[in-house]
């Protein structure tokens, strides 16, 4: 079928660009939805790139967003098997007004490609801005690369560079060209790309974001709770000492569970500060943080010193009484 002949001539194409010591890059081949039927269609994808002796990684499979809805249980399998075999799978046309975000959460994408339909207003509405950052947030949170598509005026580039847009390709750039022609251009790497300071045309959205990358770097672990609500949900636990806290859940549970993981000699000083009802009583007090220090003990079977502090927070949308906690475990610790 046509698919596969097109994957044949991009894993040919790769291949010319290793022989002539031209760093190659990833290409992405669009895939009907009839290949989900395909027995073993991952297996002979990675026959056809091994054949060449082209890196999976090379290829990138895109699946439109209607093909997926159309054949969601296959898909998940499909990918599955995808990832099994070093390959990455692309959402195309995410947007184009199918979108489900539970076939993201359930297919678990490499990378989306955000339809060019986003883009009609030339990104001049706030409407239109708002929904495009509200994507660029998920996905970023999600660890899925982003790609914009049909970009083509400077208006779209720029604000799809204050973001977190991890790809921008259209007609902004360059238009279809001849083989050889491109191969030159990826020799010359001229990119029609103009300069400008980032920070100047920085939206306030994109800005939140590189100040949570910046406090991420300091604390591993990351909680926003509603303790009016009795609820949680984990923002960051990662490289934090222990990783076997729940992600979600009531912030009674949470401050159990993070009373058994404390040194015993801490365990009650911990429950005293941190249970919901001295954390309200504190609120009611008129205090706006708090801390504390005491010895975690990680998934290694190491007590660590573990610096734990709370703010209380206000959210316009809301009268409850929110919390933000931000640990950070220290290197050196004893064994249990």
């Amino acid at each position: 079928m046509l698919d596969w002949y097109v994957v044949e001539k991009v894993c040919a194409f790769l291949k010319r660009l290793k022989e002539m010591d031209i760093e190659p890059m990833p290409v992405s081949v669009n895939f009907s939805r009839w290949h989900l039927r395909e027995e073993d269609m991952p297996k002979h994808l990675a026959e056809i790139v091994d054949f060449h002796h082209i890196d999976h990684r090379l290829i990138v499979l895109e699946i439109t967003e209607s093909a997926m809805i159309q054949e969601e249980e296959l898909m998940q399998k499909t990918v599955t098997q995808l990832h099994e075999n070093g390959f990455e799978f692309s959402i195309d046309d995410f947007g184009s007004g199918l979108s489900s975000l539970s076939l993201v959460a359930d297919t678990l994408p490499d990378e989306i490609k955000i339809d060019r339909s986003l883009l009609k207003k030339n990104c001049e509405t706030e409407r239109e801005r708002i929904i495009l950052e509200s994507i660029f947030l998920f996905a970023n949170r999600l660890n899925i690369r982003t790609v914009a598509e049909g970009v083509e005026t400077k208006e779209q580039y720029g604000f799809l560079r204050t973001c977190n847009c991890n790809l921008i390709q259209g007609f902004y750039f360059a238009r279809p060209m001849p083989e050889g022609d491109f191969m030159q251009y990826l020799i010359d790497k001229r990119l029609p790309i103009e300069e400008e300071d980032i920070l100047k045309i920085q939206t306030d959205t994109a800005a939140e974001q590189i100040l949570l990358q910046a406090v991420y770097m300091r604390y591993p672990l990351i909680i926003y709770g509603n303790l009016t609500r009795n609820s949680f949900y984990m923002m960051s636990y990662k490289d934090f000492t222990a990783k076997s806290c729940p992600s979600t859940g009531t912030v009674d549970d949470l401050i159990e569970h993070g009373t058994l993981s404390m040194h015993p000699e801490d365990r009650e000083r911990w429950h005293a500060m941190f249970c919901r009802e001295n954390q309200l009583r504190l609120y009611r007090e008129g205090k706006k943080e708090f801390h504390m220090i005491t010895r975690q003990l990680g998934d290694d079977g190491i007590y660590r010193k573990v610096e734990t502090s709370n703010y209380f927070v206000k959210s316009p949308a809301t009268d409850d009484v929110l919390i933000i906690s931000l640990c950070n475990n220290f290197e050196s610790g004893e064994e249990q």
